[in-house]
């Protein structure tokens, strides 16, 4: 049976798979970083493309927002085929030491959405990316010199549910910065036994009336991805 979301074939999507939520984002990184893009997917605003980095294949495909859609489209991508699924998005600082623009290397994730839950039957459990490519995110952000920092992240379902009192409040536990699909996506590493990150650029701090500046968000961004295509050949 085909994929009934991310509408493609075995052998369209490589092993290697990067994660924006947004599709024109995931077309911009195809676009400009992999070599002969392809469009395999445009099912539901689920646009998917393969291209090569470096000679290597690699692939980056639109989740939409939230776990539930995120989970969906790691499923199904796994069931193409895919080996490495590396979240690139942006989150909101819950820490006052994070800039505008700056990267998040997720060490962990608090599990504050409902699709962990429900893949967990309400056990608790500490959602952790895959330790080899943490390491190589890590190491690519300090080799290029980027501004970026490494600590947990929680995943939410309502973006404007969080206070900026509430994310003080986790701040105080090594809180980071909130963001939307990276617990389930570590989950489904473990569970599906494939390599699961998140790398994450600052786009607000909780609270914030709108986003940083667009030419600031869209540095961050370059970097991000940058860092994510240098990483994922590591793995």
């Amino acid at each position: 049976m085909s994929p009934i979301h991310v509408r493609a074939q075995k052998g369209d999507v490589a092993e290697r798979v990067l994660l924006p939520g947004d599709p024109y984002r995931a077309e911009w990184i195809a676009k400009t970083f992999l070599e002969g893009a392809v469009q395999y997917a445009t099912h539901r605003g689920l646009w998917g493309y393969t291209g090569r980095y470096k000679g290597v294949p690699v692939s980056v495909q639109a989740t939409g927002m939230g776990a539930p859609s995120a989970a969906i489209v790691a499923e199904e991508l796994i069931s193409l085929g895919a080996r490495v699924l590396l979240r690139v998005g942006t989150c909101g600082a819950a820490d006052e030491a994070l800039a505008p623009g700056d990267l998040v290397v997720a060490q962990g994730a608090v599990p504050l959405d409902g699709a962990t839950r429900q893949y967990l039957e309400g056990l608790p459990y500490a959602p952790l990316p895959d330790p080899l490519l943490f390491r190589a995110l890590w190491a690519q952000a300090e080799a290029k010199g980027y501004p970026h920092h490494v600590g947990l992240v929680a995943t939410e379902d309502a973006f404007y549910a969080t206070t900026p009192e509430g994310a003080r409040r986790f701040a105080r536990y090594g809180v980071l910065a909130f963001e939307m699909e990276a617990s389930v996506l570590f989950l489904l590493g473990r569970m599906r036994k494939v390599k699961a990150g998140a790398i994450l650029t600052v786009s607000n701090r909780i609270g914030d009336p709108e986003l940083v500046p667009p030419e600031v968000l869209a540095e961050g961004v370059r970097r991000m991805a940058e860092v994510a295509l240098e990483a994922v050949l590591q793995v």
